[in-house]
């Protein structure tokens, strides 16, 4: 089995297309301290092979700004995770065109990568804010900032 950086799940490379069938493997996904993600039921573990991240924010919903701003985001299995200090956003740089990958903990070793549009809409959420003595640019989620970039990085 393996789960494409897009959120398509495979099983000997043909897509699984019902989406009931994808979200109960979705309940039994579980990625281990070793790295590998696992399909783990009470009579089985079957190592998966995972492109990027296993599932993909693809909603998004804000209410408030600043620090009291609260970000509810739904994956493409159905999971809805408020971000905060319990389900952190995390975010990468692309190396191939130098843009932002954010990344959200829905559970366990889990994260969900933000689709295009669900990214674009967090961006603009984007704030300045000083954390040790350098200026950041940052989402805050749950009373607590997330950096993506220092200041001086931003274009």
């Amino acid at each position: 089995m393996r789960i494409a950086a897009d959120g398509t799940w495979f099983y000997m490379g043909s897509p699984i297309g019902r989406e009931a069938m994808v979200r109960l493997f979705a309940s039994v996904l579980r990625r281990d301290a070793d790295g590998i993600t696992y399909l783990v039921t009470p009579v089985e573990k079957c190592a998966i092979q995972v492109d990027d991240a296993p599932f993909v924010a693809v909603e998004l919903h804000v209410e408030g700004a600043g620090v009291e701003q609260r970000l509810t985001l739904r994956t493409n299995v159905g999971d809805i995770v408020e971000a905060g200090p319990l389900h952190p956003l995390r975010f990468e740089i692309d190396p191939g065109n130098a843009g932002v990958r954010p990344y959200l903990h829905v559970r366990g070793r889990l994260e969900a990568r933000l689709n295009r549009a669900v990214t674009h809409q967090l961006m603009e959420s984007c704030v300045d804010h000083r954390v040790d003595g350098a200026d950041w640019v940052g989402i805050w989620a749950g009373g607590a900032f997330f950096p993506i970039l220092p200041v001086g990085q931003v274009r």
